[in-house]
């Protein structure tokens, strides 16, 4: 009949009928009936088109046709015309001549097809260049090497600088946060907020969620309070592990996910009893069980920005409870990054462009300086960590153009050089050496001798 219809999402599910002639628009669905999710539609050959609210409901349907909608149960079957569409997802496995594609591997290179007429199955060889899966991430591991995850495909790399060895494996979805902890490695993934441990000093045994005898082993997931995580915080008391990130899709404000390490035990605080409809982005540890956190008012991917501006705020681990927060720059959307010193005193950067140095027991800036026209932007990742430290207390920072020191007695920050690469994913210290990431590649600064 010529009207065009759309499903639409995250934050309010919709369907909206359209005709290109006329540039009528309806909506189909009552507000009632909106969900955080995403609707959907489907052509049947009967000239309707069959849409669900997105609900997960059986009986949230709708029958459209000609502009008009009717609510109905859910369809015994819809006759969808041979079209190649699908989601992001889709995989068109059917040849024109009734072969099937049963793989298409680009890791392995490696092509797989069959006729079910004859059975036989051909195994195609193939090769190709790229600049293969971009860095998310980057920290030293217990065992002395560089580890983190790439996206697209999700692998899992180590790089041991004084073997000049690389270790490349399948991961277990996308590490976006990683963290060590003593003799064990921690990552915090997308998409579902899960949580990771491994231990390095064992056989790695791939991993499965539900199953105990793995490594890295999957310990536990929070979406959709946190879906995407930004930061992951083991706190030095050993027993606490803190991931932080911004919520499903759809969804607004995000909360924190607390991994009890000697009870193997979860606890998760939703963004109401934090700061509403506000996710954390960065986070650092405080004496005496306390800790500093950033936050951002991004949302969950599709979802509504609510808040005016990010809040910096300190909890207390025992509680689960902020004891202060305060939005410290006005306008600020969001803490990219937080370290704090041995002399207690907090180190950040907000908006990826004002630095500053805070205060934690007067709970007061003490310094801030506007970094865009000397430095430029710090790097950005969805798991930053654009402070980079040394075993000697020394603080550096990654800034996209270059690699940065910063005086811990006057706050002032000295570029130590230009990166002949954009820098991307921070970021961490060994052997003299800052470690980081720029798309796929993996490059090193020496750090110059005092």
């Amino acid at each position: 009949t010529g009207w065009v219809y759309f499903g639409v999402g995250n934050t309010s599910s919709q369907i909206i009928a359209f005709d290109p002639k006329t540039e009528e628009a309806k909506t189909i669905l009552p507000e009632e009936e909106r969900v955080t999710a995403m609707a959907t539609v489907y052509r049947d050959k009967n000239g309707k088109v069959y849409g669900h609210t997105g609900s997960g409901d059986k009986d949230d349907w709708y029958e459209l046709y000609r502009g008009e909608s009717n609510k109905i149960t859910e369809p015994e079957s819809i006759d969808q015309p041979k079209v190649i569409t699908s989601s992001q997802a889709l995989f068109h496995r059917e040849f024109p001549d009734g072969k099937i594609l049963k793989a298409c591997d680009l890791v392995d290179r490696k092509l797989v097809v069959e006729d079910p007429a004859s059975g036989e199955v051909r195994e195609l060889d193939f090769d190709y260049t790229s600049e293969g899966a971009h860095i998310m991430g980057i920290a030293v591991a217990p065992d002395g090497t560089l580890c983190g995850g790439t996206a697209f495909p999700m692998r899992f790399f180590s790089y041991d600088p004084k073997t000049d060895e690389w270790v490349n494996r399948e991961s277990y979805h996308q590490w976006n946060t990683v963290a060590r902890a003593g003799d064990r490695f921690f990552v915090g993934g997308y998409g579902g907020g899960f949580l990771l441990e491994w231990d390095p000093s064992k056989e790695w045994a791939p991993t499965v969620k539900g199953k105990e005898d793995c490594n890295p082993r999957y310990l536990t997931e929070c979406t959709p309070v946190i879906h995407r995580p930004h930061d992951l915080l083991p706190y030095p008391d050993g027993k606490t592990v803190v991931l932080a990130g911004t919520p499903g899709y759809g969804y607004t404000g995000g909360g924190l996910l607390f991994w009890n390490r000697e009870t193997k035990q979860a606890e998760v605080v939703e963004h109401a009893e934090l700061l509403p409809d506000q996710s954390t982005q960065s986070l650092a540890a405080l004496p005496d069980r306390k800790i500093l956190g950033g936050s951002t008012t991004s949302a969950g991917t599709g979802g509504e920005v609510k808040a005016k501006q990010a809040e910096l705020y300190i909890l207390d681990l025992d509680t689960k409870k902020i004891e202060w927060h305060e939005p410290l720059f006005p306008g600020v959307q969001g803490y990219t990054d937080l370290w704090v010193s041995s002399d207690g005193l907090a180190y950040g950067v907000a908006d990826q462009k004002t630095f500053f140095v805070f205060d934690p027991i007067k709970r007061k800036v003490i310094h801030q300086q506007d970094l865009t026209e000397e430095f430029g932007p710090t790097t950005s990742q969805q798991g930053p960590r654009v402070f980079v430290s040394s075993p000697g207390g020394d603080l550096y920072m990654l800034f996209r153009k270059g690699v940065g020191q910063v005086d811990l007695e006057d706050y002032g920050i000295k570029m130590l050089a230009d990166s002949p690469v954009t820098i991307g994913p921070g970021g961490d210290y060994l052997d003299g050496k800052i470690y980081f990431g720029s798309g796929s590649h993996l490059y090193s600064y020496q750090v110059p001798t005092q």
